[in-house]
Order: C-alpha cells, then structure tokens, then sequence
C-alpha cells in the first residue's frame, strides 16, 4: 500500500507487545528492519514512514482489540477499512488457542469495526470448503455451512451455539485440571485440547482445528449488519515480484515439503495428477487492497477466492519432478568428480506409495537402525575395554542413526499431516470474483496491484522464488543442507 499508494494518509497497524518490548519498538525492530520492508525503508526513510503508520498497542484476542476507549474514540470517523489479516495459522492447534485468534478475535474485530463506522475486509481461507474433489464456487453459502452437509434444507449446524458448546467444553477441561486464575496449562491439558478441536472439525467434516475455526469466523461475519467482504487465499507461498521474487516468511505452508524434496526424499503418498493450489504472496496482497478499494466504494463482492488452479494449474507430479531434478543438480554441483559420477548413477524420478508403504518403510528402516545401535553398544564397550581408539567416532555415529530414525519418523508425520492437501481431497477453486473486481479497476491501478495468475512459468517460478526463497529465509542460517531438520 505504501509503496503503490505513497499519498495515502494514515495506516494505523494493531501489533502486539512482548513482555518488555512495547509495540512501537517491536515494529521498529522487527518490521521495519524486514528484508521486505528494506527497499521502502531506503526509499522513504524510517522517520518518514513513521508519519505514515500509526503504530496501535493492542491484541485481536482481548475485547476491543485490546484498544483503550479514549483511542477508539479518537479514532472514529477516521479510519474507514479495517483489514483483519491476523489470525493462527497452525493445523491443530489448541482449539482454545485457534479461537482466541480466529473465533474471539472476529468478534473483537467486528465491535471495533462497529464502533468506528468502519467496513471490514476479513482475511480467511480457501480451505473453509473442508474436503472437496473438484471445483469449489465462490456462491456456496456461508452461513449454516458445514462440510458434511446435505443440502440447503440441511440446517443441522449453528454457528453461535456452536461457538458457545466448544467455550465450555474448553472450560471443562481447565476446570477438571483444576487451572484458574492463569496458571499454565499442563502437556496434559494442552493434548486434550489439541484433541478436543481435531475431533470437532472432523466431526462436521473440516479437515483440522484451522479450517473449522476459520469457518467459524465467516460466519460470525455474515450474521453482522455492516459492509464486509471476505478474501479466501489458497496455499500462500514465495512473492511472484514483489518485494523481490522469492521472499518467503515462516515455514508454515508448503516449506515442510519443499525441504523433503530439496533433502532428497523420494517416496511421497500424493495424488500426481492433483494441482495443488498455491498463490504466491505479492498476489494475495495486490488482492486484498483490490478488494478493499471496491469495498470502500460499494462495489465489493461478497467473497473472493484467491486461486490459481482454476486457470493455471501445476500437478504435484511436476513439482515433485522438477524438485528432485534441482536436489539432483545441487548434488552434482557440490559433489567431487567422483561424487558427480555417482549421482548421475542416483534414481531420477520419485516414486508415488500410499500411506500403509510409508510407515511400512519406516519400520522396517527402523528396525535395521535399532540393529546398527545395538552394534554399537557391545563396540564402545569393546573400545572401552581394551582401550582402543574410536570411541568419540562411534558416539557420533551413534548420534546420527538416531537422528535418521527421528527423520524418518517427522517425514512420516509431515506427509500425514498434508495428507488433505496432497492425497485424500482434490481442489479447484473457482476465482471469478477476483477477476470481475479487477475489470472494474483503472488499467492505470491493474497494474499497480498485478493479480495474474495465468501468467506465472511455474517451473521457472517453484525452482527459482519458492525452493531458493526457502533456502535463503527458511532454512536455518547455519545449515550446510537441506536435510529435514528434526
């Protein structure tokens, strides 16, 4: 917004503080000193962007956004979109944990927004459509939705009682574990409520905690009487352009797999002919702001689909190819003469197993490495008798057989946990909205906020943005590799 729209007079950005560190020091410190922020930072300066962002002490999860009164008054009348883009993004979470952000802090969200003469533009998930095998429209309702659903005359699901049986079942389960009064929570505790939210999103038929509360939030949006619009992002990954192509932030979403692959797995439990639905960054956000003028002016649809399958999709089959092909590259590269040779005798494809051959495989690997580990001991005990050399060595090698039956098992569990994503469910997403909203845009702001999808090389775009954006934010500075770290 800043850096297309440099006139524009006052953003005001809710950040959270940390104990000891209050929110405008924490904006200083770790947005504006973010790779992606460099370039506007040198362009502007600090000083001045200041004057642009007014930096709000505050938190979705608690009432009024965690905002004093005197600050929502002086800000009514003055702000006239709010973009709610927070939210906890982690599969399965503690369900009291996913609502706070995605359930308690909409409705934080819609009282401020309420009180501020506001609009809203709420950022959600294409994956609210729970499982599917094929297109998902942008017109299937909202309100009542669940996805085992039946027809429209199916009205077995409330969104607000719905909401009021999960608040206290999760108060039960402190109450039984006798925490008040903000005591931590136990591993026992945070297990069962782990548990509690994986076992009610399957119930309706969400495929995790983060589907369902997500779905929980729109539908607490569309009971509301005031002007909103919901933007539903697929799998966001590396920037297309902007800042810079490949910038890459967390490693939450396709990064687990790309590490995988980069670190030479070849056995994956996938559909090959599946696209997988992935809209990188830059694209999401030029949406956004798209959507959030049109809504300001009046224009606004009610919900916008941010996919790309629908008009440029890319199978799995081909991203796993061509990330085996790079692994393969950057061994050669890095390898002796002689490595070089042996890796152009490795397997150049992937193999495509089920589940069941996966964790067979992994038994059976560990089995052998339990075999090598008991080897081990009656050596270092030999070693330690006759006082021989070697004992430092087979410590470490001791170290790194574990280690691999560790990966072996967190690769295992990886894959299970993408399993809707990649294996049991196919997603087409219809995106229609998103282009009739930009038919309505001046050629002049089109290009200012680029939403095309149809446009991306996705060959050029996964290797060269995606697989060495992860490599160079991603990964751990200090790796040497792409081993799947445990």
């Amino acid at each position: 917004m800043l850096d297309r729209f440099p006139g524009i007079r006052k953003v005001h950005v809710l950040v959270r503080s940390r104990p000891g560190v209050p929110a405008l020091e924490r904006f200083r410190s770790t947005v504006l000193t973010s790779p992606a922020l460099k370039p506007l930072v040198q362009r502007f300066g600090e000083d001045a962007l200041l004057e642009k962002v007014n930096v709000l002490e505050g938190d979705i999860g608690r009432p009024g956004c965690g905002l004093q009164d005197s600050v929502l008054e002086a800000l009514t009348g003055r702000v006239s979109l709010l973009l709610n883009c927070a939210g906890l993004v982690e599969f399965f979470a503690p369900v009291d944990d996913s609502f706070q952000s995605n359930v308690d802090g909409v409705e934080h969200v819609l009282d401020v927004t309420r009180r501020l003469g506001a609009k809203l533009l709420h950022v959600s998930t294409c994956f609210v459509c729970g499982a599917s095998d094929g297109l998902v429209e942008e017109s299937d309702p909202i309100m009542g939705f669940y996805p085992r659903r039946k027809d429209a005359h199916d009205h077995g699901f409330r969104c607000h009682d719905e909401v009021r049986l999960m608040r206290g079942r999760i108060r039960e389960v402190y109450a039984a574990a006798g925490i008040t009064g903000g005591r931590a929570r136990t591993k026992e505790v945070t297990q069962r409520l782990v548990d509690l939210g994986r076992q009610r999103a399957a119930q309706w038929g969400w495929v995790n905690t983060y589907t369902y509360s997500k779905s929980l939030g729109e539908q607490l949006i569309v009971g509301e009487d005031l002007d909103w619009a919901i933007v539903r992002p697929a799998i966001v990954e590396a920037a297309h352009e902007f800042p810079f192509p490949g910038w890459v932030e967390g490693g939450r979403t396709a990064a687990p797999l790309v590490m995988m692959a980069m670190g030479g797995s070849r056995h994956w439990t996938v559909r090959e002919e599946n696209p997988l639905e992935i809209v990188p960054v830059d694209m999401v956000a030029a949406a956004c702001l798209a959507a959030g003028a049109l809504l300001l002016n009046g224009h606004a649809g009610r919900v916008y689909n941010l996919g790309t399958a629908d008009v440029n999709p890319v199978s799995l089959g081909s991203l796993l190819a061509w990330m085996h092909e790079e692994y393969l590259r950057e061994r050669r590269r890095k390898a002796s003469l002689f490595g070089r040779l042996a890796y152009g005798l490795l397997p150049s494809s992937v193999h495509v197993i089920t589940p069941e051959e996966l964790h067979s495989r992994r038994v059976s690997l560990q089995r052998r490495l339990t075999s090598l580990q008991r080897l081990l001991v009656v050596l270092r005990r030999l070693v330690q008798r006759t006082g021989l050399p070697g004992r430092a060595r087979l410590s470490k090698t001791a170290v790194a057989l574990r280690t691999l039956g560790l990966q072996a098992l967190v690769r295992e569990q990886a894959l299970e946990l993408y399993q809707p994503f990649i294996r049991d469910n196919r997603f087409v997403f219809e995106s229609e909205n998103i282009r009739a909203a930009y038919a309505m845009l001046s050629e002049k702001d089109r290009a200012l906020l680029p939403w095309a999808p149809e446009r991306i090389e996705w060959k050029r775009y996964w290797i060269q943005n995606e697989v060495h954006g992860i490599a160079r934010w991603v990964q751990r500075p200090d790796s040497k590799d792409w081993s799947f770290k445990v």
